[in-house]
């Protein structure tokens, strides 16, 4: 019988891990072809030999999300499979319908198919969107572990560089963030860990990465990205929500998966949201999934330097305020509450910046930390450096002073997780634990 023909389309993340799990070695299909869409410098790749497996000893080509119906037809496709994150209902039936036309039928795997056994406690932290604030608490569950186990932190991919050499990344100082050319995008995630002397694991082939940290982790800790669902089946699953976008938790994909799957689902943000979508996100986790745990957590934002009366321009996290939507993140509510005046950083924009800006116009005196590779920084360590203002307010969780060299005192800005909650969690991790014998 003929091999069915597949094209995973994705974002250098998801779709890699599937292909991984589900079609590397399954003779009843030919993966064709990846698309590429959000991150810059995939598309006009392979995914490499090395990785692809006996069944594809030439790679696989990955194609621009934009030529999807001219390679359904070229190669014959029989189905197209959606494997990347954050993204609305709407936006994923558009696809559906552009694969459909060209003569495909159009698939969602389900984490049944692509989750991971671990033969140690796995803890996975996700969120309902980009942006939601899971970081905060990805950190904090690893600081709590780690007064009496060792836990290791494995973190949703973000391989943009030579994806064989990526295959399998351990983090556990500032250089090894530098032999492997971090990006101001992985180093967000990994630099926090490493500071409190932890270990994170990431890369391309996640049964690899499972095997290496399992050899000295007495927990795992899923640090999910975007609002994906874990890559390993979780034995505790906390899902982030975020009232400042109250409905989306039952609105884009795959966060309403990561909603109905949740052991406990974390309504965030909740000093500085409005009461009415408190509740309207409470009432909807209670719909999809009465027997959560549901816990409102404060988070207090933390600003290292006096900004009173300053002109500021303001550094959000990227992926937050461009695909995660957010107009604003803890840099503008710093800025707000603390009487600085925020820069226009619009008008200084250069490069792939000003293209960001284009590309998402509800961005209004907020400059998201784009950096995906070594041109992108250097724009936007331009754009800042133009900038007249008397400091930048850097709302990233990485010192941007370690990665961009700008002409201006920054001023770090982060969010952290009530003493209340620490608490709650405390409680969580504790009896999660006894239940496992620990």
């Amino acid at each position: 019988m003929a091999r069915k023909k597949v094209i995973i389309m994705g974002a250098a993340g998801r779709d890699f891990h599937n292909f991984n799990v589900f079609y590397r070695d399954n003779e009843e299909y030919e993966v064709v072809a990846f698309t590429a869409t959000q991150i810059p410098n995939i598309s006009g790749r392979k995914y490499p030999a090395e990785l692809a497996g006996r069944l594809y000893p030439d790679g696989i080509p990955i194609y621009d999300e934009k030529d999807l119906p001219e390679i359904v037809k070229k190669y014959g496709v029989d189905e197209v499979v959606f494997s990347y994150s954050d993204v609305s209902y709407p936006y994923i039936m558009h696809r559906a319908s552009i694969a459909n036309v060209a003569g495909a039928d159009f698939r969602l795997l389900s984490p049944e198919h692509t989750m991971i056994k671990s033969s140690k406690p796995v803890v996975a932290v996700c969120a309902v969107r980009t942006g939601c604030g899971k970081s905060q608490f990805s950190r904090k569950i690893f600081e709590l572990l780690s007064k009496k186990y060792k836990p290791v932190a494995i973190r949703h991919p973000m391989p943009y560089g030579d994806l064989a050499k990526q295959k399998c990344q351990r983090f556990a100082s500032y250089e090894d963030m530098d032999k492997h050319e971090c990006t101001i995008e992985e180093r967000e995630e990994y630099e926090p860990y490493i500071d409190m002397g932890g270990i994170v694991y990431a890369g391309v082939d996640y049964q690899e990465i499972l095997n290496e940290a399992e050899k000295e982790a007495d927990v795992i800790i899923w640090d999910g990205g975007n609002n994906d669902y874990p890559f390993y089946k979780p034995d505790l699953h906390i899902t982030i929500a975020d009232p400042h976008r109250a409905g989306h938790e039952l609105a884009y994909y795959p966060g309403e998966i990561n909603l109905r799957m949740a052991d406990v689902v974390i309504i965030n943000k909740v000093d500085t949201a409005k009461e009415e979508n408190i509740r309207k996100v409470e009432d909807n986790i209670k719909e999809v999934n009465p027997e959560a745990r549901i816990i409102k957590a404060s988070s207090p934002i933390h600003v290292e330097g006096d900004i009173k009366g300053k002109r500021v321009i303001v550094v959000e996290d990227g992926p937050t305020v461009t695909h995660g939507e957010m107009p604003y993140g803890a840099g503008a509510i710093a800025a707000q509450q603390h009487g600085a005046e925020m820069v226009d950083a619009r008008k200084y924009a250069v490069g792939s910046i000003k293209a960001t800006f284009e590309k998402y116009p509800h961005l209004d005196r907020i400059l998201p930390a784009m950096g995906y590779g070594k041109q992108q920084m250097k724009e936007l360590e331009e754009t800042i450096n133009a900038a007249d203002c008397d400091a930048v307010l850097a709302a990233t969780p990485i010192n941007l002073a370690r990665v961009i060299n700008v002409n201006k005192p920054i001023i770090r800005v982060r969010y952290g997780v009530g003493k209340d909650v620490e608490a709650e969690l405390q409680e969580i991790l504790d009896d999660f634990l006894a239940k496992k014998g620990m």
